[in-house]
């Protein structure tokens, strides 16, 4: 396989990856015992429909099981285990680094952990490594044999490659937008010294808007008629009446009580 057909191949993995990641989180996150509301909200950093861990991460399942024939064990139920352990760190190595990145450098939690025994930081624990190892075996069984026969296809139909550099067009355009977005958040978070969790934030500002009546964009979820700024202020203190309760703390280097005379 020469290179460039190689890159368009991950890049095919990629982006199929990061929009059925998406389709799923939608989905889940609708049914979710936590969404007592049933609310639809878009899931992820960004406002499309896109989640890059995905797309590594189907990038990565796809790379490890084609290390199944460099895997010197004769006994097919090891190799498999060795393969699927594989999967369940790399998927957590993942998960890790993007989680990490994303509190140290953006102030920002994409998603939370804390409520689940043996977690780290919030970002990865035992359990979803778990499922990560489930999930890399229907990769292995099911999954993988019918990617390798539609990048076959694929590359003896090159022409359906404007499909991905649409897509990608869309996502840089996206990247763009909500990191700028982000900034805005990353200097509130600074300013008051917390982590602010990204998804809580959404879910936020979408019940509010469902109480004022306002106008709601599923895609631009943390719009808002009324000021970005203001809408923060709002989900601080609710962050704060949590970690009074002990329930949840997102607030680090200051106590509660200097919060709350800064507040005052």
């Amino acid at each position: 396989m020469n290179i460039l057909l190689y890159l368009i191949n991950i890049a095919l993995l990629f982006s199929a990856g990061s929009i059925t990641g998406w389709c799923i989180e939608v989905i889940y996150r609708r049914f979710e015992p936590d969404n007592k509301e049933h609310l639809w909200i878009n899931p992820g950093f960004l406002c499309g429909p896109c989640l890059p861990i995905y797309g590594f991460g189907l990038v990565l399942l796809y790379h490890i099981s084609l290390c199944e024939k460099y895997i010197d064990v004769k006994n097919e139920s090891l190799k498999t285990a060795i393969i699927l352990a594989a999967i369940a760190a790399a998927m957590t190595l993942t998960e890790l680094i993007a989680g990490e990145i994303f509190i140290v450098h953006r102030h920002i939690k994409l998603w939370d952990y804390s409520d689940i025994r043996f977690n780290y930081k919030g970002i990865i624990c035992p359990k979803y490594s778990f499922f990560w190892a489930l999930i890399g075996a229907f990769y292995y069984y099911f999954l993988h044999p019918r990617i390798l026969a539609v990048l076959l296809w694929f590359s003896h139909n090159l022409l359906f490659s404007f499909v991905i550099g649409v897509f990608y067009g869309v996502l840089f355009v996206d990247i763009s937008y909500t990191f700028k977005l982000s900034a805005k958040i990353k200097a509130f978070a600074e300013e008051n010294e917390m982590v602010i969790r990204y998804e809580e934030l959404k879910k936020y500002i979408r019940i509010r808007a469902k109480q004022t009546k306002e106008k709601y964009n599923f895609l631009r979820a943390l719009g808002s008629e009324q000021s970005f700024r203001e809408r923060l202020k709002e989900f601080m203190q609710k962050q704060l009446e949590q970690a009074e309760i002990e329930k949840l703390h997102d607030f680090y280097n200051r106590t509660l009580k200097n919060k709350h005379n800064k507040k005052d």
